[in-house]
């Protein structure tokens, strides 16, 4: 104790104030958030890393057995070392659309999903069997879109089913909900098997800001991978451009990052973006492919046809999108 005592005399005072206040802060955090993690987990959290994806969620659809989205947010929070929310998505609430509705109009259109006790502990069971630290668990009451932008403010990644809804309403409703969340969604083809491992990583970089965030967030993707393939399908930029912007240059932002990459340049127009893309990653046997989301607006997108829509349509791995 006296030991602890000179220590604490030691520290500058603007220092130990803030220590104080940090601490207080944790405590109340805590005692919120903690109140669903997998109890097992609970002790760990103290020594965890710091990992490049601390908080993954999953948009579930299916329970039993569970749904792609929820086994892939499982071994990728497993593998980065990080915490994991399992989001219920009842099938009542996949097929509306607008990211604000009234709650009290929805509660009288349908029966509001409640929490299953009995799926959450399945949950964190799977959880633990999986290697992942801490799991959550929780239930939506909103639309797809609303919910995803809800959610995407404390989550580093969020992993959903490209079928969480049926055509013909599919590409407007997950458009839409891509967005309005502005977040990094691993987005998985029909018949997933869940696999996490993605060795090849396949990054398209049109020049855009969007595609610049998809890069940013899928550094650590590309850290674990492989090999790194960047498709640059940016147009090109001339002295006397009077752009004012400051430049980023994908290929130097990777190697700062220790990831090397090889290039390949495709000049294509807009409209065949998305099929050039996509031909590129079978000819690398990609697994997993980066791009920005809709980099202009969505209904441009849908009159005239977009790399974005294209590859959302026809893509058969993961991919990491960012609007």
């Amino acid at each position: 104790m006296a030991s602890i005592v000179r220590w604490i005399h030691r520290m500058p005072p603007r220092w130990f104030i803030r220590s104080i206040y940090d601490l207080h802060v944790i405590s109340h955090i805590g005692g919120s958030c903690m109140s669903d993690a997998a109890p097992e987990a609970m002790h760990t959290m103290d020594n965890r890393s710091s990992g490049p994806m601390e908080d993954i969620v999953a948009l579930v659809t299916s329970t039993g057995p569970w749904s792609s989205a929820a086994l892939t947010a499982l071994a990728l929070s497993a593998r980065f070392g990080g915490h994991v929310t399992g989001c219920y998505v009842d099938i009542s609430l996949r097929g509306i659309h607008g990211s604000d509705i009234d709650p009290s109009a929805l509660a009288m259109l349908m029966d509001v999903p409640q929490e299953n006790h009995a799926d959450r502990d399945a949950f964190r069971a799977t959880a633990r069997s999986m290697g992942v630290r801490s799991a959550s668990w929780s239930v939506t009451r909103a639309s797809i879109a609303s919910t995803m932008r809800q959610v995407g403010a404390w989550h580093d990644l969020i992993v959903l089913e490209r079928d969480i809804l049926q055509e013909p309403s599919l590409f407007d409703a997950l458009g839409e909900a891509l967005v309005a969340c502005r977040s990094p969604c691993l987005v998985l083809p029909p018949f997933w098997d869940g696999n996490a491992d993605f060795k090849r990583v396949v990054i398209a970089w049109n020049g855009s800001i969007e595609s610049v965030r998809a890069i940013h967030a899928a550094l650590p993707f590309a850290k674990a991978a492989r090999e790194v393939i960047l498709i640059d399908g940016e147009t090109p930029h001339y002295d006397d451009d009077p752009g004012q912007d400051p430049p980023f240059f994908p290929l130097n932002y990777l190697l700062t990052h220790d990831v090397p990459a090889k290039t390949h340049r495709i000049h294509v127009t807009p409209r065949e973006a998305g099929s050039a893309i996509w031909r590129l990653a079978v000819q690398e046997r990609a697994d997993l492919l980066v791009t920005g989301a809709y980099g202009r607006s969505r209904l441009r997108e849908r009159a005239l046809g977009g790399a974005t829509r294209y590859l959302l349509h026809h893509a058969s791995i993961p991919m990491l999108v960012q609007h």
